[in-house]
């Protein structure tokens, strides 16, 4: 697609500094900038680009221009990196979506599929599953017996929703992973473990999106429960009866065992791991790399494995670094004190 720098500022409100007829046929990272190219600046670090860059056209947080004329056209807004997110989805949306059932799909007679609904090849839809109008499914998909999903999903190619798991609308779930699969249940006795039946469910709510090579168990009885709006990285694991509340973000990597209870508006960091059976409060932030073994308070913010306060590891950690030097100063001390004494 085409367009004039008029056109792309009319889309987010911007003010033009420069030729409002060049012409813009793709886009470049600010680092990698291309003729006929457009791109973005928002924070100060990148404010030289202005001068250096090859891209005919930078979107620029208006606090960060400093003069009256640059050598690329310029769109001013106030806020560059809400802008240019702006227009990537205006982007998307022109793509279109597809529609209509492809060759080699396999769909049950009892399955409800609604209007709008593309399926792609391969896929397998069970019976009683329900597909709400406007949902892409790739190919390679498998839907599960009874599973119902909403409005206006999307998901990935090899993803595998088992059976009477539910997905609310304008969700996205991405390649290969498994929304359902059993917990990690099983009772020790003398002959060995025995397997504990998962006979739940998980419920996905609106506008959740679940990156690749997730996967989120079902409960042994009741629901495991992801939260509207929550974001899920890619390759992390959920375990049974995990309840997670609204808006959450969760980096890859992490790990959340069975029965723990989340609330909303949290960030866990990336290779967080955290314990089964606690509670884990509002506005919580965990860094990465973290173990939290015990519930959380709302608003803290943790480091550490076990995990304790972020400030309270920051201080403790100065020390742990000089830690040899304090040793040795402590036995130089108690030293000096025995040749006082045996004086």
């Amino acid at each position: 697609m085409e367009f004039t720098a008029s056109q792309i500022a009319s889309f987010i409100d911007g003010k033009i500094i420069g030729d409002e007829s060049t012409l813009i046929t793709g886009v470049s990272p600010i680092e990698q900038g291309e003729s006929g190219h457009l791109s973005f600046i928002a924070q100060d670090r990148f404010s030289h680009y202005l001068d250096t860059s090859k891209c005919s056209v930078i979107i620029v947080s208006e606090n960060l221009l400093t003069k009256d004329t640059y050598n690329p056209t310029i769109i001013a807004v106030k806020d560059a990196y809400l802008s240019f997110q702006v227009l990537m989805n205006l982007y998307q949306e022109m793509q279109g979506r597809k529609q209509g059932v492809e060759e080699g799909s396999s769909i049950h007679d009892t399955a409800v599929i609604g209007d709008g609904v593309y399926i792609g090849a391969f896929t397998y839809v069970s019976e009683k599953a329900k597909i709400g109008e406007g949902s892409q499914i790739y190919p390679q998909v498998y839907i599960g017996k009874g599973v119902k999903i909403g409005k206006n999903c999307k998901i990935d190619s090899g993803a595998r929703i088992y059976d009477y798991c539910i997905i609310g609308d304008n969700c996205v779930i991405h390649s290969n992973t498994v929304v359902g699969g059993d917990g990690f249940g099983f009772q020790p006795t003398a002959d060995g473990f025995k397997k504990i039946p998962q006979l739940g469910n998980v419920i996905i709510e609106d506008d959740v999106e679940i990156g690749s090579n997730c996967s989120i168990d079902r409960a042994t009885i009741g629901s495991t429960i992801i939260g509207k709006g929550t974001k899920i990285d890619n390759l992390i694991q959920i375990a049974h009866n995990v309840k997670i509340g609204q808006n959450n973000v969760i980096a890859a990597q992490a790990g959340i065992a069975g029965s723990t209870t989340i609330g909303d508006w949290n960030q866990i960091g990336g290779q967080v791991g955290v314990v089964g059976h606690i509670k884990i409060g509002n506005q919580v932030r965990i860094q990465a790399q973290s173990g939290v073994n015990s519930s959380v308070n709302d608003k803290e913010t943790l480091y550490g494995s076990p995990a304790i306060s972020y400030n309270d590891y920051l201080r403790n950690y100065v020390h742990f670094r000089n830690f040899t030097e304090i040793v040795n100063r402590i036995n130089n001390l108690e030293n000096t004190s025995k040749d006082k004494t045996n004086e």
